[in-house]
């Protein structure tokens, strides 16, 4: 049995570049210390998400992933696998991405493709979902709004993915908003997405989130890590923290797999686009 030890968080992030980086240090020193291979960032964690969305507020800093902020998280990283959310500034457009890095380079890249609420007032769109070696596996990345379209993390999924690592700065309900995150009906559909996600396609699911408020948003927390059961075996709830698990992934995949494989059964004939 050949475990990994992987982790998703819970944090907040803001415009502060520089306090952002000094957050990341902190938490990677204490995941490396923790044994954790692979550790999953929320979005926005390099400059913050959008204080609204619509268009109107300062907008984060866009960072080229040749540049010297992603150099220092690769820095940072070491021999551990680590995902984190940006702005990428690419050709004078700016995306919602998410970089993964580790082995002293950029392993992947991904631009988020579906945009809530008028996002695509201040990022411009992706266009596509492709997963990636990395020195602990296949992975595949997604972001926030992403995971509620199925066809996403089934297109990473048939591109070989394993794993599949969702980004986010997934708020709360902005009308009739409980007290308590708990009871919050957006909560509630942001761990169903994950489960769901994980289940379909029978992959180990890792979901980081933003935490505490930022402009008018009040994130949900709930950074988890799901099996290819669909079965959450770690998760921050809707608290800051960080959610560990140890899974052997080839093991659990085939044990999820062995009979009935979602993938393999699948009848791309039959289906109506």
């Amino acid at each position: 049995m050949s475990l990994l030890r992987m982790a998703a968080v819970a944090e907040a992030f803001d415009r502060d570049l520089d306090g952002d980086l000094e957050r990341i240090a902190k938490i990677i020193d204490g995941a490396r210390a923790d044994g954790v291979r692979l550790l999953a960032l929320p979005e926005a964690c390099l400059g913050g998400y959008l204080a609204d969305l619509g268009g109107r507020a300062e907008q984060p800093p866009a960072l080229r992933p040749d540049g010297p902020e992603i150099a220092r998280l690769i820095e940072l990283a070491g021999d551990m696998v680590v995902c984190a959310g940006y702005c990428e500034d690419a050709g004078g457009l700016r995306y919602n991405s998410v970089v993964c890095v580790g082995d002293g380079r950029v392993l992947g890249n991904h631009r988020k493709v579906h945009q809530p609420l008028r996002e695509n007032a201040s990022y411009a769109s992706g266009d596509s979902f492709a997963a990636f070696d990395t020195p602990i596996g296949r992975i595949g990345m997604l972001i926030c709004y992403d995971k509620a379209f199925p066809e996403s993390a089934r297109a990473l999924a048939l591109d070989g993915a394993e794993i599949i690592v969702c980004v986010s700065a997934w708020p709360g309900s902005r009308t009739n908003a409980p007290d308590d995150l708990a009871d919050d009906r957006w909560t509630r559909r942001f761990d169903l997405f994950d489960r769901a996600r994980a289940l379909e396609n029978q992959v180990v699911w890792l979901s980081a989130n933003q935490s505490g408020t930022f402009g008018s948003l009040r994130f949900v927390c709930s950074a988890k890590i799901v099996d290819p059961g669909g079965d959450v075996v770690a998760t921050t709830g809707v608290v800051p923290g960080i959610a560990i698990a140890d899974l052997d992934v080839p093991a659990a995949l085939g044990d999820a797999r062995r009979a009935m494989g979602h993938l393999r059964d699948r009848r791309p004939d039959t289906y109506v686009r």
